[in-house]
């Protein structure tokens, strides 16, 4: 569906939206159901998969274990490396450049936000981006590992080769053989910048993000069930100071009860049809600051 596409019924609800988040800095939320356009599988989503996640204890325990992980991170890796930005990934990064995005805040490990232009990005559960040593600290680029991985353990281009589950782990006796990357400096263990499941998102991951909402007068949240408690955090904090707050995402959240706003659709056709309605609007508004009291109207754009 495209934006010209979009029902009546998605039309009057984007429309309502920008009548909640116009004039307002508005911090963007972000999940799973952002990057489906651009290939990445939600496995939250409605008909997906039971999630099968290898936990950090399970990661740190034995060789098994960690030669499975590595193998369904890399090809999972290799799918997030081809994967390119889509239309909502834009549209909020479009927002942010016209200033009325005062960031992102994503659960994604994807990298498209940043790939797309988003400047201010703060993302909670780490990035595939970076891999490091757990004994020596020293950080090494995906990109960089993967040559190494490849080299390794060349029947792993081979997509028959591996069979994966659905959670991009692979199956049992698929990685029988696999070469595990450790640290070239020091031989140790290695770990993608990632939070797996079970352990707790970074402390000062989680104040970054608290300061962003705090630092805007609206919350926009797209492509999450809010069933990570991070997300729904957020919310919390967004309505204890009675902030607007929309949601975007196909089928039923958390925080749908809370929105002021719900939008069940899409998020790459809505996001571009709010961001152009809300451009529209922003010359002829009065910025509202995170305190609530307006501040000066938004200059006229230069062209």
């Amino acid at each position: 569906m495209s934006v010209l596409d979009l029902d009546a019924e998605t039309t009057a609800a984007v429309e309502r939206a920008a009548d909640a988040l116009a004039g307002h800095r508005v911090a963007v939320l972000t999940g799973a159901g952002v990057s489906t356009d651009s290939g990445i599988p939600d496995y939250r989503g409605k008909g997906a998969p039971v999630r099968t996640p290898m936990t950090a204890q399970q990661f740190l325990a034995d060789d098994t274990s960690r030669r499975r992980y590595w193998v369904g991170s890399h090809l999972g890796w290799r799918t997030f490396a081809a994967a390119a930005p889509n239309d909502g990934h834009r549209a909020l990064a479009a927002l942010e450049h016209a200033g009325i995005a005062s960031g992102v805040i994503t659960q994604n490990v994807d990298g498209l936000h940043v790939r797309a232009g988003s400047k201010r990005v703060v993302e909670l559960h780490g990035t595939m981006r970076r891999v490091s040593c757990l004994h020596c600290g020293q950080v090494f680029d995906r990109r960089d590992l993967a040559v190494r991985i490849e080299r390794d353990n060349p029947w792993i281009t081979v997509p028959e080769n591996v069979e994966l589950g659905p959670d991009g782990d692979v199956l049992p006796g698929a990685s029988d053989g696999f070469v595990i990357p450790d640290c070239s400096v020091c031989g140790g263990m290695l770990k993608p910048e990632v939070v797996f499941f079970g352990e707790y998102i970074p402390l000062e991951k989680f104040r970054e993000a608290e300061q962003l909402v705090r630092s805007s007068s609206a919350l926009l949240i797209a492509g999450s069930s809010l069933v990570v408690n991070s997300g729904i955090r957020l919310l919390d904090r967004a309505r204890r100071r009675r902030l607007p707050v929309v949601i975007v995402n196909r089928g039923e959240t958390r925080g749908d009860t809370r929105a002021t706003v719900k939008i069940d659709a899409g998020t790459s056709e809505v996001l571009t049809a709010l961001g152009r309605e809300l451009a529209g609007r922003w010359d002829r508004t009065v910025v509202v600051g995170s305190s609530g009291d307006p501040s000066h109207p938004r200059a006229p754009r230069r062209n």
